[in-house]
């Protein structure tokens, strides 16, 4: 399955053993309650899913690399305590709590949270001396005498033995023990996460033409030649910050991320095309709906790959405004939360501090992603500027306006340029593959799909009518963004 399957089977899990009974028991005892194992090759998504899912969900995470563990560490260190049985005294050995399970209790007292995942890495990587205490764990979710706390769900991953010298296969009496899900490298359901992430269009555009490169392993004469999502995903992020610092990027810089020579020096050379193209073509000009003629004939007559990175390169830039709003929305919804409190009689301050508690407590937890993270921050900082600005309730409501006012033009803008790259579109190429490739991506990517339920598009609406198998999805948006609006003060 790929990747985006495999988070849906950590999320439906973790439902499933969270359940409870009418008496308010689990339905599925903890110790039958499976450990899921993750098995796929490095760099594919594992350690990002789980963290999605714990965020989503709401719940504390755990992580842990179990080849950093002795059995010491992992089962706890042995100590003499002195017992009575009946008439007679003797010392006894036990064990100190596990570093592991102590963990998973830090998390409880620091963030308050009473569910969560245990996530254990490269459990296939452990020292042979931890088999016995891993099978144990396994089954029974404790390490020594100290048992992993109820609402705390074990998922673990491993890759598989061709990917990891230090991996082993594990026996049948193991792998009895554990819930497998096998994960394979699939490039569009990473494309869906490249698109909320903000991946780099040039990497994005390459791969759509070149989705062979996108996971690759190989073995030669002079070792291992191998490219990962985690390659593609961080060369994206140092490509970004060398640009904005206008530092250049050549052929060294990416093959120290992408490790195959010859695919490297493909996408480096495609990479100096791509900023060709974004020199040669008019962007913003095309998006302002004033492409001059000679710019459209020469992507008329455009080879396919030409076409598809500047299809690419006016798709960054009508992303990067989309992305913008729904960012921008995805703030004043969250400072409106707490103005409702103030309207209810809260105090801003109060309310406030209970925002920046709740901000902090998800920090602890580990689970925010960096949109999350942005969020609450630039939340907080619009709140204490209310505060500090001493206005009445009125004047900070007429002022939460204006930044919704500002968001709504912010979105007509985009949306604009959403337009302006469908009327290019069928100006030039028509109603064949590029306008299909249009009207796909912007059903999948994260921020598009939002804008698009939110604010609409006619041009999209028209040209989607060929696409019924995505209306779904729309249409669900669509009751929540429908929910959203009738929110707004």
């Amino acid at each position: 399955m790929n990747i985006a399957q495999a988070k849906e089977q950590v999320f439906n899990t973790i439902r499933a053993y969270s359940a409870r009974d009418e008496y308010g028991g689990y339905i599925l005892d903890p110790e039958q309650q499976r450990p899921l194992f993750l098995m796929g090759p490095p760099g594919i998504g594992k350690t990002a899913i789980v963290k999605q899912v714990a965020e989503e969900m709401g719940i504390g995470l755990v992580t842990y690399s179990i080849t950093h563990h002795t059995r010491q560490s992992a089962l706890g260190l042995p100590k003499i305590v002195h017992k009575q049985f009946g008439d007679a005294e003797y010392d006894v050995s036990e064990y100190t709590m596990s570093e592991i399970i102590s963990s998973v209790y830090d998390c409880m007292e620091d963030c308050g949270c009473e569910r969560g995942i245990l996530f254990l890495d490269e459990v296939n990587c452990a020292s042979e001396t931890l088999t016995p205490t891993m099978l144990q764990f396994l089954q029974f979710k404790t390490f020594g005498r100290h048992r992993v706390p109820d609402g705390w769900i074990v998922v673990t991953a491993g890759n598989p033995v061709a990917y990891n010298r230090s991996a082993r296969e594990f026996d049948i009496v193991t792998w009895d023990r554990l819930k497998r899900v096998d994960i394979d490298p699939d490039y569009d359901s990473w494309k869906a996460y490249a698109y909320q992430t903000g991946v780099h269009g040039a990497v994005l555009t390459y791969l759509d033409a070149r989705k062979e490169n996108f996971y690759h392993i190989e073995e030669t004469v002079d070792g291992k030649r191998f490219i990962t999502a985690r390659g593609w995903s961080d060369l994206s992020r140092i490509i970004k910050l060398y640009e904005s610092m206008d530092i250049r990027v050549d052929r060294t810089l990416i093959a120290q991320y992408i490790q195959d020579k010859d695919i490297a020096e493909d996408f480096a050379v495609y990479y100096d095309l791509f900023n060709k193209y974004k020199s040669d073509y008019r962007l913003d000009e095309i998006l302002a709906g004033n492409a001059p003629q000679e710019i459209a004939d020469r992507a008329e007559a455009a080879a396919f790959d030409e076409r598809l990175s500047l299809l690419g390169l006016l798709m960054d830039k009508v992303n990067e405004a989309i992305a913008g709003v729904m960012k921008q929305e995805d703030v004043v919804t969250e400072v409106l939360g707490v103005l409702k409190k103030v309207k209810d009689g809260a105090d801003l301050k109060e309310a406030a501090e209970q925002e920046e508690q709740l901000y902090k407590r998800f920090r602890r937890m580990g689970v925010l992603s960096a949109d999350s993270r942005e969020k609450y921050e630039a939340a907080l900082h619009i709140l204490n500027s209310f505060i500090s600005s001493h206005k009445s309730f009125d004047e900070i409501s007429a002022e939460y306006r204006e930044m919704v006012g500002t968001m709504r033009s912010d979105a007509l803008a985009a949306g604009r340029k959403l337009s302006e790259i469908f009327t290019f579109v069928g100006k030039v190429w028509g109603d064949g593959q590029e306008m299909l490739i249009l009207v796909t991506e912007l059903t999948i990517g994260y921020y598009s799909s939002r804008f698009i339920a939110r604010y609409g598009c006619d041009e999209y609406y028209k040209h989607n009518e060929s696409l019924k198998f995505y209306e779904r999805k729309l249409e669900i948006l669509k009751k929540g963004e429908a929910l959203w609006q009738q929110s707004m003060m």
